[in-house]
Protein backbone atom coordinates (compact mmCIF):
# COMPACT_ATOMS: atom_id res chain seq x y z
CA UNK A 1 0.00 0.00 0.00
CA UNK A 2 0.82 3.24 -0.69
CA UNK A 3 1.14 6.44 1.69
CA UNK A 4 -1.48 8.14 1.21
CA UNK A 5 -3.46 5.40 -0.36
CA UNK A 6 -6.87 5.02 1.62
CA UNK A 7 -8.00 1.95 1.86
CA UNK A 8 -10.60 1.95 4.64
CA UNK A 9 -11.05 -1.34 5.31
CA UNK A 10 -11.97 -3.17 8.61
CA UNK A 11 -8.51 -2.75 10.59
CA UNK A 12 -8.49 0.74 8.86
CA UNK A 13 -6.66 3.88 10.61
CA UNK A 14 -9.87 5.81 11.48
CA UNK A 15 -9.25 9.51 12.95
CA UNK A 16 -11.23 12.11 13.52
CA UNK A 17 -11.59 16.78 14.27
CA UNK A 18 -14.12 17.26 16.26
CA UNK A 19 -13.84 21.25 16.82
CA UNK A 20 -16.74 23.36 18.36
CA UNK A 21 -18.60 26.12 16.49
CA UNK A 22 -18.53 28.59 19.60
CA UNK A 23 -15.59 30.88 17.23
CA UNK A 24 -13.66 31.10 13.99
CA UNK A 25 -11.43 27.81 13.67
CA UNK A 26 -8.37 28.44 15.86
CA UNK A 27 -4.58 27.53 15.07
CA UNK A 28 -4.48 25.66 17.68
CA UNK A 29 -7.44 23.40 16.83
CA UNK A 30 -6.08 23.66 12.81
CA UNK A 31 -2.50 22.12 13.82
CA UNK A 32 -4.68 19.46 15.75
CA UNK A 33 -6.40 19.17 12.29
CA UNK A 34 -3.16 18.85 10.49
CA UNK A 35 -1.58 16.17 12.39
CA UNK A 36 -4.62 13.84 12.37
CA UNK A 37 -4.81 14.61 8.46
CA UNK A 38 -0.97 13.35 8.06
CA UNK A 39 -1.80 10.39 10.25
CA UNK A 40 -4.18 9.14 8.57
CA UNK A 41 -2.75 10.01 5.13
CA UNK A 42 0.14 8.07 5.98
CA UNK A 43 -1.84 4.84 6.83
CA UNK A 44 -4.08 5.28 3.96
CA UNK A 45 -7.08 5.79 6.55
CA UNK A 46 -10.49 7.85 7.13
CA UNK A 47 -10.21 11.39 8.48
CA UNK A 48 -13.83 12.10 9.96
CA UNK A 49 -15.14 15.69 10.49
CA UNK A 50 -17.26 16.21 13.56
CA UNK A 51 -18.88 19.09 14.80
CA UNK A 52 -19.46 19.19 18.47
CA UNK A 53 -22.18 21.67 18.49
CA UNK A 54 -23.89 20.12 22.15
CA UNK A 55 -23.37 23.71 23.60
CA UNK A 56 -26.41 25.38 21.50
CA UNK A 57 -26.23 28.40 23.59
CA UNK A 58 -23.15 29.59 22.23
CA UNK A 59 -23.17 27.40 18.95
CA UNK A 60 -23.42 29.68 15.80
CA UNK A 61 -23.68 28.36 12.07
CA UNK A 62 -21.62 31.17 11.07
CA UNK A 63 -18.59 29.48 12.61
CA UNK A 64 -19.22 25.87 11.45
CA UNK A 65 -18.61 27.53 8.05
CA UNK A 66 -15.48 29.20 8.95
CA UNK A 67 -14.20 25.83 10.08
CA UNK A 68 -15.51 24.36 7.07
CA UNK A 69 -13.75 27.21 5.18
CA UNK A 70 -10.53 27.17 6.95
CA UNK A 71 -10.03 23.81 6.57
CA UNK A 72 -10.70 23.43 3.12
CA UNK A 73 -8.35 26.76 2.80
CA UNK A 74 -5.90 25.07 4.51
CA UNK A 75 -5.79 21.67 2.27
CA UNK A 76 -7.12 19.37 5.32
CA UNK A 77 -9.94 17.55 3.02
CA UNK A 78 -11.97 15.33 5.32
CA UNK A 79 -13.39 11.76 3.88
CA UNK A 80 -16.34 11.83 6.11
CA UNK A 81 -18.43 14.20 7.63
CA UNK A 82 -19.44 16.99 8.59
CA UNK A 83 -21.68 14.91 11.25
CA UNK A 84 -23.55 17.33 13.86
CA UNK A 85 -24.35 16.06 16.89
CA UNK A 86 -27.40 17.94 17.50
CA UNK A 87 -28.48 15.64 15.34
CA UNK A 88 -27.70 12.83 16.83
CA UNK A 89 -29.70 13.57 20.55
CA UNK A 90 -31.00 10.04 19.86
CA UNK A 91 -27.77 8.08 19.86
CA UNK A 92 -27.05 9.81 22.63
CA UNK A 93 -29.88 9.30 25.06
CA UNK A 94 -30.53 5.68 24.29
CA UNK A 95 -26.85 5.17 25.60
CA UNK A 96 -27.47 6.61 28.70
CA UNK A 97 -30.24 4.85 28.99
CA UNK A 98 -27.98 1.63 28.48
CA UNK A 99 -25.85 2.81 30.98
CA UNK A 100 -28.72 3.66 33.63
CA UNK A 101 -29.94 0.43 32.82
CA UNK A 102 -27.10 -1.43 33.94
CA UNK A 103 -26.40 0.23 36.97
CA UNK A 104 -23.57 2.29 35.89
CA UNK A 105 -24.99 5.64 36.26
CA UNK A 106 -28.10 7.15 38.35
CA UNK A 107 -30.15 10.29 38.91
CA UNK A 108 -28.78 13.01 41.10
CA UNK A 109 -31.31 15.51 42.69
CA UNK A 110 -28.27 17.82 44.20
CA UNK A 111 -28.74 21.55 44.22
CA UNK A 112 -26.51 23.73 43.03
CA UNK A 113 -26.63 25.37 46.06
CA UNK A 114 -25.76 22.35 47.91
CA UNK A 115 -22.95 21.42 45.16
CA UNK A 116 -21.48 25.00 46.00
CA UNK A 117 -21.21 24.58 49.89
CA UNK A 118 -19.32 21.14 49.13
CA UNK A 119 -17.43 23.16 47.47
CA UNK A 120 -16.75 25.82 49.91
CA UNK A 121 -16.32 23.13 52.73
CA UNK A 122 -13.88 21.76 50.56
CA UNK A 123 -11.90 24.57 50.23
CA UNK A 124 -11.90 25.73 53.50
CA UNK A 125 -10.63 22.55 54.85
CA UNK A 126 -7.80 22.22 51.86
CA UNK A 127 -9.81 19.40 50.24
CA UNK A 128 -9.69 19.15 46.39
CA UNK A 129 -13.24 20.12 45.06
CA UNK A 130 -14.89 16.78 44.35
CA UNK A 131 -18.56 15.67 43.99
CA UNK A 132 -19.29 12.75 47.20
CA UNK A 133 -21.31 10.93 45.27
CA UNK A 134 -24.01 11.27 48.03
CA UNK A 135 -26.85 10.73 45.79
CA UNK A 136 -25.19 7.11 44.37
CA UNK A 137 -27.32 5.03 46.36
CA UNK A 138 -30.93 6.90 46.50
CA UNK A 139 -33.88 4.93 47.56
CA UNK A 140 -36.91 4.99 45.17
CA UNK A 141 -38.72 6.64 48.23
CA UNK A 142 -36.19 9.15 48.35
CA UNK A 143 -35.87 9.97 44.82
CA UNK A 144 -39.97 10.75 44.95
CA UNK A 145 -38.84 12.97 48.01
CA UNK A 146 -36.47 15.32 45.93
CA UNK A 147 -39.26 15.04 43.24
CA UNK A 148 -42.23 15.94 44.91
CA UNK A 149 -39.38 19.12 46.37
CA UNK A 150 -39.51 19.91 42.52
CA UNK A 151 -35.94 19.33 41.94
CA UNK A 152 -34.53 18.33 38.35
CA UNK A 153 -31.84 15.80 38.49
CA UNK A 154 -28.83 15.37 36.76
CA UNK A 155 -27.56 12.20 35.28
CA UNK A 156 -24.32 11.14 36.47
CA UNK A 157 -21.91 8.43 35.66
CA UNK A 158 -20.26 6.20 38.80
CA UNK A 159 -16.41 6.58 39.06
CA UNK A 160 -14.89 4.12 41.32
CA UNK A 161 -12.21 5.23 43.45
CA UNK A 162 -9.99 2.79 44.16
CA UNK A 163 -9.78 2.25 39.67
CA UNK A 164 -6.33 2.79 38.33
CA UNK A 165 -6.80 3.77 34.40
CA UNK A 166 -3.72 3.32 32.40
CA UNK A 167 -3.14 4.01 29.19
CA UNK A 168 -0.29 3.78 26.67
CA UNK A 169 -0.28 7.66 25.43
CA UNK A 170 1.40 7.49 21.87
CA UNK A 171 3.16 10.90 22.55
CA UNK A 172 3.77 10.93 26.16
CA UNK A 173 4.13 7.15 27.11
CA UNK A 174 2.57 5.37 29.76
CA UNK A 175 0.20 7.69 31.72
CA UNK A 176 -1.91 6.57 34.92
CA UNK A 177 -4.67 8.27 36.95
CA UNK A 178 -6.37 7.11 39.55
CA UNK A 179 -10.05 7.50 40.25
CA UNK A 180 -9.45 9.90 43.46
CA UNK A 181 -8.14 12.03 41.08
CA UNK A 182 -11.91 12.98 38.62
CA UNK A 183 -13.72 14.60 40.79
CA UNK A 184 -16.49 12.14 41.79
CA UNK A 185 -19.03 10.66 39.89
CA UNK A 186 -19.37 12.73 36.78
CA UNK A 187 -22.14 14.41 34.99
CA UNK A 188 -22.74 13.07 31.51
CA UNK A 189 -26.71 14.51 31.28
CA UNK A 190 -27.96 17.99 31.94
CA UNK A 191 -31.43 18.35 34.49
CA UNK A 192 -34.28 17.42 33.51
CA UNK A 193 -37.54 15.83 34.91
CA UNK A 194 -36.99 12.92 36.77
CA UNK A 195 -37.06 9.65 34.50
CA UNK A 196 -36.02 11.50 31.30
CA UNK A 197 -32.60 12.46 29.99
CA UNK A 198 -31.45 15.96 29.73
CA UNK A 199 -29.02 17.44 27.46
CA UNK A 200 -25.76 14.76 27.08
CA UNK A 201 -22.74 16.68 27.72
CA UNK A 202 -19.48 16.79 26.00
CA UNK A 203 -17.69 14.20 27.46
CA UNK A 204 -20.25 11.46 27.33
CA UNK A 205 -21.42 12.27 23.76
CA UNK A 206 -17.40 12.32 22.27
CA UNK A 207 -17.08 8.92 23.46
CA UNK A 208 -20.23 8.03 21.62
CA UNK A 209 -19.78 9.29 18.69
CA UNK A 210 -16.25 7.63 18.39
CA UNK A 211 -17.81 4.60 19.20
CA UNK A 212 -20.18 4.77 16.67
CA UNK A 213 -18.02 5.92 14.00
CA UNK A 214 -15.03 3.51 14.71
CA UNK A 215 -12.18 5.99 15.45
CA UNK A 216 -9.35 4.47 16.08
CA UNK A 217 -7.25 7.01 17.21
CA UNK A 218 -8.05 9.70 18.98
CA UNK A 219 -4.86 12.75 18.30
CA UNK A 220 -5.87 16.21 20.53
CA UNK A 221 -4.01 18.50 22.35
CA UNK A 222 -2.35 18.14 25.87
CA UNK A 223 -5.16 20.23 27.67
CA UNK A 224 -7.51 17.11 26.92
CA UNK A 225 -5.20 14.59 29.05
CA UNK A 226 -7.55 15.17 32.06
CA UNK A 227 -10.84 14.08 29.88
CA UNK A 228 -8.92 10.39 28.70
CA UNK A 229 -9.37 8.75 31.93
CA UNK A 230 -12.98 9.51 32.38
CA UNK A 231 -13.40 8.51 28.51
CA UNK A 232 -11.92 5.11 29.25
CA UNK A 233 -13.98 4.58 31.77
CA UNK A 234 -17.26 5.16 29.83
CA UNK A 235 -15.88 3.31 27.11
CA UNK A 236 -15.45 0.28 29.10
CA UNK A 237 -18.69 0.86 30.18
CA UNK A 238 -20.47 1.05 26.65
CA UNK A 239 -18.39 -2.44 25.90
CA UNK A 240 -16.40 -0.72 23.39
CA UNK A 241 -12.90 -1.14 22.57
CA UNK A 242 -10.56 1.68 23.99
CA UNK A 243 -8.97 3.93 20.84
CA UNK A 244 -4.97 4.86 21.11
CA UNK A 245 -4.57 7.96 22.37
CA UNK A 246 -2.17 10.57 21.32
CA UNK A 247 -1.67 13.81 23.45
CA UNK A 248 0.15 16.49 21.09
CA UNK A 249 2.39 19.71 22.42
CA UNK A 250 0.07 22.65 23.32
CA UNK A 251 1.04 25.78 20.71
CA UNK A 252 2.58 28.54 23.30
CA UNK A 253 3.17 32.49 22.77
CA UNK A 254 6.68 33.89 22.21
CA UNK A 255 6.71 34.40 25.82
CA UNK A 256 6.00 30.49 26.67
CA UNK A 257 2.40 30.47 27.78
CA UNK A 258 -0.60 29.14 26.51
CA UNK A 259 -1.79 30.82 23.13
CA UNK A 260 -4.66 32.63 23.91
CA UNK A 261 -6.79 35.61 21.69
CA UNK A 262 -4.88 37.91 24.08
CA UNK A 263 -2.17 37.36 21.84
CA UNK A 264 -4.06 38.74 19.15
CA UNK A 265 -4.15 36.85 15.84
CA UNK A 266 -4.82 32.96 17.05
CA UNK A 267 -7.85 32.17 14.01
CA UNK A 268 -7.02 30.49 10.70
CA UNK A 269 -9.34 33.53 9.00
CA UNK A 270 -6.93 36.10 10.80
CA UNK A 271 -3.81 34.95 8.92
CA UNK A 272 -5.42 34.28 5.80
CA UNK A 273 -6.35 37.82 5.80
CA UNK A 274 -3.05 39.04 6.93
CA UNK A 275 -1.63 37.58 3.87
CA UNK A 276 -0.47 34.26 4.83
CA UNK A 277 -0.53 31.17 2.41
CA UNK A 278 -2.27 28.30 3.39
CA UNK A 279 1.05 26.13 2.00
CA UNK A 280 2.63 27.95 4.39
CA UNK A 281 0.62 27.78 7.45
CA UNK A 282 0.08 23.84 6.61
CA UNK A 283 4.11 23.69 6.47
CA UNK A 284 4.89 25.69 9.56
CA UNK A 285 1.86 24.20 11.33
CA UNK A 286 3.05 20.62 10.96
CA UNK A 287 6.52 22.04 12.93
CA UNK A 288 5.08 22.78 15.58
CA UNK A 289 4.94 20.03 17.59
CA UNK A 290 6.78 17.55 15.01
CA UNK A 291 10.38 17.33 13.64
CA UNK A 292 10.76 16.01 10.19
CA UNK A 293 13.73 12.75 10.38
CA UNK A 294 15.49 14.41 7.66
CA UNK A 295 15.49 18.03 9.47
CA UNK A 296 13.41 19.52 6.18
CA UNK A 297 11.79 22.38 6.95
CA UNK A 298 10.06 23.03 3.89
CA UNK A 299 7.56 20.44 2.40
CA UNK A 300 3.85 19.81 1.33
CA UNK A 301 1.36 18.42 3.23
CA UNK A 302 1.81 14.83 1.12
CA UNK A 303 5.73 14.85 1.68
CA UNK A 304 4.95 15.53 5.38
CA UNK A 305 2.50 12.21 5.35
CA UNK A 306 5.06 10.39 3.71
CA UNK A 307 7.32 10.60 7.00
CA UNK A 308 4.75 11.52 9.67
CA UNK A 309 4.99 9.51 12.93
CA UNK A 310 4.51 9.80 16.75
CA UNK A 311 7.79 9.29 17.62
CA UNK A 312 9.15 12.45 16.79
CA UNK A 313 6.29 14.49 18.03
CA UNK A 314 7.80 16.71 21.01
CA UNK A 315 6.45 16.30 24.81
CA UNK A 316 7.19 20.24 25.32
CA UNK A 317 4.88 22.81 23.84
CA UNK A 318 5.66 24.30 20.92
CA UNK A 319 6.33 28.35 20.85
CA UNK A 320 4.85 30.05 18.14
CA UNK A 321 7.62 31.84 15.99
CA UNK A 322 6.51 34.42 13.73
CA UNK A 323 10.06 35.15 12.00
CA UNK A 324 9.94 31.51 11.35
CA UNK A 325 6.47 31.37 9.80
CA UNK A 326 7.49 34.83 7.65
CA UNK A 327 10.50 33.48 6.36
CA UNK A 328 8.76 30.10 5.18
CA UNK A 329 5.51 32.45 3.66
CA UNK A 330 8.01 34.47 1.69
CA UNK A 331 9.79 31.43 0.48
CA UNK A 332 6.27 30.13 -0.79
CA UNK A 333 5.83 33.47 -2.47
CA UNK A 334 9.06 33.74 -4.01
CA UNK A 335 9.02 30.27 -5.36
CA UNK A 336 5.22 31.13 -6.67
CA UNK A 337 4.46 31.10 -10.71
CA UNK A 338 4.26 35.27 -11.80
CA UNK A 339 0.58 34.48 -12.62
CA UNK A 340 -0.70 32.68 -10.24
CA UNK A 341 0.69 34.74 -7.95
CA UNK A 342 -1.04 38.02 -9.77
CA UNK A 343 -4.49 36.02 -9.33
CA UNK A 344 -3.71 36.25 -5.76
CA UNK A 345 -3.07 40.27 -5.97
CA UNK A 346 -5.33 41.48 -7.92
CA UNK A 347 -8.21 41.06 -5.62
CA UNK A 348 -5.66 42.73 -2.50
CA UNK A 349 -5.44 46.11 -5.03
CA UNK A 350 -9.00 45.84 -5.34
CA UNK A 351 -10.03 45.91 -2.12
CA UNK A 352 -7.16 48.40 -1.34
CA UNK A 353 -9.31 50.55 -3.80
CA UNK A 354 -6.61 51.05 -6.33
CA UNK A 355 -8.63 51.38 -9.62
CA UNK A 356 -7.32 49.47 -12.71
CA UNK A 357 -8.11 47.79 -15.47
CA UNK A 358 -7.75 44.28 -14.57
CA UNK A 359 -7.44 43.11 -18.33
CA UNK A 360 -4.25 45.00 -18.06
CA UNK A 361 -2.80 41.60 -17.48
CA UNK A 362 0.94 42.51 -19.25
CA UNK A 363 1.41 45.23 -16.82
CA UNK A 364 -0.05 43.52 -13.05
CA UNK A 365 2.41 40.56 -14.18
CA UNK A 366 5.22 43.17 -14.82
CA UNK A 367 4.05 44.74 -11.28
CA UNK A 368 4.07 41.14 -9.96
CA UNK A 369 6.91 40.26 -10.72
CA UNK A 370 8.47 43.66 -9.81
CA UNK A 371 6.81 43.16 -6.08
CA UNK A 372 7.59 39.50 -5.56
CA UNK A 373 10.98 39.43 -4.27
CA UNK A 374 10.66 41.74 -1.54
CA UNK A 375 6.89 40.14 -0.20
CA UNK A 376 7.28 38.47 3.01
CA UNK A 377 2.97 38.41 3.22
CA UNK A 378 0.65 39.01 0.32
CA UNK A 379 -0.32 41.70 2.10
CA UNK A 380 2.89 43.80 1.76
CA UNK A 381 2.06 43.81 -1.84
CA UNK A 382 -0.81 46.94 -0.68
CA UNK A 383 1.58 49.50 0.40
CA UNK A 384 4.78 48.18 -1.53
CA UNK A 385 2.87 48.98 -4.79
CA UNK A 386 0.80 52.07 -4.22
CA UNK A 387 2.92 54.42 -5.84
CA UNK A 388 2.20 53.04 -8.87
CA UNK A 389 -1.55 52.92 -8.96
CA UNK A 390 -2.34 56.58 -7.47
CA UNK A 391 -2.19 59.99 -9.19
CA UNK A 392 -0.33 61.74 -6.30
CA UNK A 393 1.33 60.56 -2.91
CA UNK A 394 3.12 61.69 -0.01
CA UNK A 395 6.62 61.94 0.12
CA UNK A 396 8.54 60.21 2.97
CA UNK A 397 11.06 62.90 4.85
CA UNK A 398 13.88 61.34 3.09
CA UNK A 399 12.54 61.80 0.14
CA UNK A 400 11.67 65.38 0.32
CA UNK A 401 15.56 66.36 2.03
CA UNK A 402 16.59 64.09 -1.33
CA UNK A 403 14.16 66.93 -3.73
CA UNK A 404 15.40 69.70 -2.12
CA UNK A 405 18.81 69.53 -2.33
CA UNK A 406 20.13 72.38 -4.83
CA UNK A 407 21.74 70.16 -7.31
CA UNK A 408 18.54 68.52 -7.82
CA UNK A 409 16.60 71.59 -9.65
CA UNK A 410 18.61 70.98 -12.71
CA UNK A 411 17.79 67.21 -12.36
CA UNK A 412 14.33 67.38 -12.32
CA UNK A 413 14.47 70.20 -15.39
CA UNK A 414 16.37 67.78 -17.73
CA UNK A 415 14.30 64.72 -17.12
CA UNK A 416 11.57 67.07 -17.57
CA UNK A 417 12.63 68.33 -20.91
CA UNK A 418 13.90 65.02 -22.88
CA UNK A 419 11.08 63.25 -21.44
CA UNK A 420 8.14 61.86 -23.83
CA UNK A 421 5.35 60.80 -22.13
CA UNK A 422 3.30 59.51 -24.80
CA UNK A 423 6.20 57.72 -26.34
CA UNK A 424 7.42 54.07 -25.78
CA UNK A 425 10.09 53.91 -23.06
CA UNK A 426 11.97 50.67 -22.69
CA UNK A 427 15.11 50.08 -20.12
CA UNK A 428 17.77 51.07 -22.95
CA UNK A 429 16.32 53.84 -23.20
CA UNK A 430 15.71 54.94 -19.88
CA UNK A 431 19.49 54.09 -19.15
CA UNK A 432 20.40 56.42 -22.47
CA UNK A 433 18.19 59.47 -20.66
CA UNK A 434 19.70 58.80 -17.20
CA UNK A 435 23.24 59.67 -19.14
CA UNK A 436 21.82 62.33 -21.10
CA UNK A 437 20.40 63.95 -17.79
CA UNK A 438 23.87 62.98 -15.89
CA UNK A 439 26.08 65.78 -18.97
CA UNK A 440 23.40 68.04 -18.97
CA UNK A 441 22.79 69.15 -14.90
CA UNK A 442 26.43 68.27 -14.30
CA UNK A 443 26.51 66.04 -11.90
CA UNK A 444 27.26 62.11 -10.76
CA UNK A 445 24.50 59.41 -11.83
CA UNK A 446 23.69 58.62 -8.26
CA UNK A 447 22.39 62.10 -7.42
CA UNK A 448 20.00 61.40 -10.86
CA UNK A 449 19.33 57.61 -9.73
CA UNK A 450 17.96 59.17 -6.17
CA UNK A 451 16.54 62.30 -7.42
CA UNK A 452 14.56 59.84 -9.84
CA UNK A 453 13.53 57.84 -7.34
CA UNK A 454 12.46 60.60 -4.57
CA UNK A 455 10.75 61.81 -7.51
CA UNK A 456 8.55 58.75 -8.97
CA UNK A 457 8.14 56.50 -5.87
CA UNK A 458 8.05 59.48 -2.90
CA UNK A 459 10.62 57.14 -0.84
CA UNK A 460 14.50 56.41 -1.17
CA UNK A 461 13.71 52.83 -0.70
CA UNK A 462 12.09 50.40 -2.49
CA UNK A 463 11.50 48.10 -5.65
CA UNK A 464 13.58 48.02 -8.35
CA UNK A 465 14.41 51.70 -10.01
CA UNK A 466 13.92 51.60 -13.55
CA UNK A 467 11.24 49.04 -13.74
CA UNK A 468 9.07 50.81 -11.41
CA UNK A 469 10.11 53.96 -13.91
CA UNK A 470 8.92 51.47 -17.04
CA UNK A 471 5.64 51.00 -15.12
CA UNK A 472 4.95 54.20 -14.02
CA UNK A 473 5.69 55.46 -17.82
CA UNK A 474 3.21 53.09 -19.42
CA UNK A 475 0.09 55.03 -17.16
CA UNK A 476 1.29 58.21 -18.60
CA UNK A 477 2.04 58.89 -14.48
CA UNK A 478 6.14 59.86 -14.51
CA UNK A 479 6.34 63.09 -16.37
CA UNK A 480 3.48 63.84 -13.47
CA UNK A 481 5.84 62.55 -10.80
CA UNK A 482 8.43 64.95 -12.50
CA UNK A 483 6.59 67.76 -12.67
CA UNK A 484 4.97 67.28 -8.63
CA UNK A 485 8.55 67.06 -7.54
CA UNK A 486 9.79 69.83 -9.28
CA UNK A 487 7.04 71.82 -7.45
CA UNK A 488 8.48 70.79 -4.17
CA UNK A 489 12.05 72.15 -5.30
CA UNK A 490 10.10 75.46 -5.53
CA UNK A 491 9.46 75.22 -1.54
CA UNK A 492 13.10 75.26 -0.46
Amino acid sequence: MAVGEKVFGENAVRVRIAPSPTGKLHIGTARTAVFNWLFARHHGGAFVLRIEDTDVERSRPEYTENIREGLTWLGLTWDEGPFFQTDRLDLYKAAIQTLLDQGSAYFCFCTEAELETLRADQEATGQAPRYDNRHRHLTAEQQQAFVAEGRLPVIRFKIDDDRAITWNDQVRDEVTWTGTDLGGDMVIARRAPFGEIGQPLYNFVVVVDDVDMRITHIIRGEDHVANTAKQILLYEALGAEVPLFAHTPLILSPTGKKLSKRDGVTSIEDFRKMGYLPDAMVNYMTLLGWSPPDAQERFTLAEAAEQFGFERVNKAGAKFDWDKLNWLNSQYIHDMATDRLTNLLIPLWQEAGYEFDPLDRLWLEQLTALVAPSLVRLNDAIDMSRYLFVPTIEYSEEAIAQIQQDDVVAVLQALIDRLDGNAPLDETGAQELIQQVVKAAGVKKGVVMRSLRAALTCEMHGPDLIQSWLLLHQHQLDLSRLQQAQAQTSRN
